[in-house]
């Protein structure tokens, strides 16, 4: 849900008039699926579609869900698998398995604040301005009971609507869920919760029901976690290019130069613009803490006086990725000054320089393209990258 919470929150307390909506969420796969656990689809009263879940294969029948749960009013669980019977059937032609839950919502219904931990969103419409405000830190959704798997999609017929709540608090968890479940297991499902929300990863835990009362409970965690942070060094052409190809990847994007002439912000939209010498403003962002073990730096500035100081300091740094742009001759030439600066030979090594796959990249786009496609690696921890059609095993890792 989270990804569409915006959307939402736009169709369902701004809109003149406001328009119902229903959301279709990921919340199980199994094997090669193309999109993972916690992506999202919005469908609202007018028809409009915001999002996708699979890239095309049971889009159909997901808008039919929404639209039958806007006029139901009744959340369902779907499943769909792949199809043996006719390959033009619904179904996924990868050969994984989705679940789904599709959640109506209309508009009208204000969030209840609730305690500092938590605020119940009642069947009605989730206001995520109001969650972003109490300091989200994730979203739970009590799943309708399981149908019986199949091949085709099914639905749960009798299972009430689920209910929501929205976390805005490590230690205030089981506060946040007392909405959702019986008392005696409220203890155990926020420490699992909390798991969950640590791990950064969306993704259900099953919960044995109190004696007598029915089968097990399943709770949906959407954890909100920031994005990653992708510090550009150089205000150039290939720093402009860099920004623009890193805009759909949800990243935050930080672009700094100590230049002012030319760090105008219109030239990097997407992108915080800082005027400021590259290792001051990574001095200043490690203490802050806006840097971290996710975090990914490209110095593109092609200036010694630049490059060495800013490199010191982010390759001493736990960070994902240091980069640095430049022919193989600037490249031998700025380890040995990085040397004399006394970084060691362990931190040098993390070094990718020249920058970015061997891909032939020569135009800004191009080089862009290739340094986007290494961090990709490095995220995957891919020690080396080859054609698909080369490789072997699933092309997507598990997210069941």
């Amino acid at each position: 849900m989270l990804d569409v919470l915006e959307i939402a929150q736009q169709r369902l307390h701004h809109d003149v008039p406001p328009l119902a909506c229903a959301i279709a969420t990921i919340v199980g796969t199994e094997g090669s699926v193309p999109r993972p656990v916690g992506t999202s689809m919005l469908v609202d009263a007018e028809g409009g579609i915001r999002g996708s879940l699979s890239g095309g294969c049971v889009e159909g029948a997901v808008l039919e869900a929404c639209q039958e749960a806007l006029e139901t009013g009744t959340s369902t669980l779907l499943h769909f698998g792949v199809s043996e019977d006719d390959a033009f059937a619904v179904g996924l032609m990868c050969g994984g398995t989705l679940e789904v839950l599709v959640q109506p919502f209309q508009p009208g219904a204000p969030v209840q604040p609730g305690a500092r931990g938590g605020a119940p969103l009642p069947p009605g419409a989730p206001d995520p301005g109001a969650a972003q405000a109490m300091d989200m830190i994730g979203v739970a959704t009590r799943l309708p009971a399981r149908a019986a798997h199949s091949s085709r999609p099914t639905a749960s017929d009798s299972a009430p609507p689920p209910t929501v709540a929205v976390l805005t608090g490590a230690e205030e968890l089981e506060r946040a869920l007392q909405p959702l479940l019986p008392k005696q297991i409220l203890e155990t499902a926020a420490s699992q919760a909390a798991t969950m929300i640590r791990s950064g990863r969306p993704g259900t835990i099953r919960l044995a029901p109190p004696e007598g009362l029915g089968e097990p409970i399943e709770l949906f965690i959407e954890p909100r976690t920031r994005p990653a942070h992708l510090v550009v060094f150089g205000a150039n052409a290939f720093g402009q290019a860099l920004v623009a190809g890193a805009r759909p990847l949800d990243l935050r994007i930080t672009l700094c130069d100590q230049r002012p002439a030319f760090t105008d912000p219109a030239s990097f939209p997407g992108a915080e613009v800082i005027r400021a010498w590259p290792h001051e403003f990574f001095a200043e962002a490690s203490r802050s803490g806006d840097l971290d073990e996710r975090s990914m730096i490209c110095v593109l500035t092609h200036d010694p006086k630049v490059d060495v100081p800013a490199l010191s300091a982010a390759l001493e740094a736990d960070v994902a990725y240091v980069g640095a742009m430049g022919s193989r001759r600037s490249d031998r030439e700025r380890r040995a000054a990085l040397r004399e600066a006394g970084v060691s030979g362990e931190a040098l090594a993390r070094l990718r320089s020249p920058i970015g796959l061997d891909l032939g990249a020569v135009t800004p786009a191009e080089v862009a393209v290739a340094i986007l496609a290494e961090i990709l690696a490095v995220r995957a921890n891919r020690s080396s990258v080859g054609p698909l059609r080369d490789g072997e095993g699933p092309l997507h890792p598990s997210t069941s």
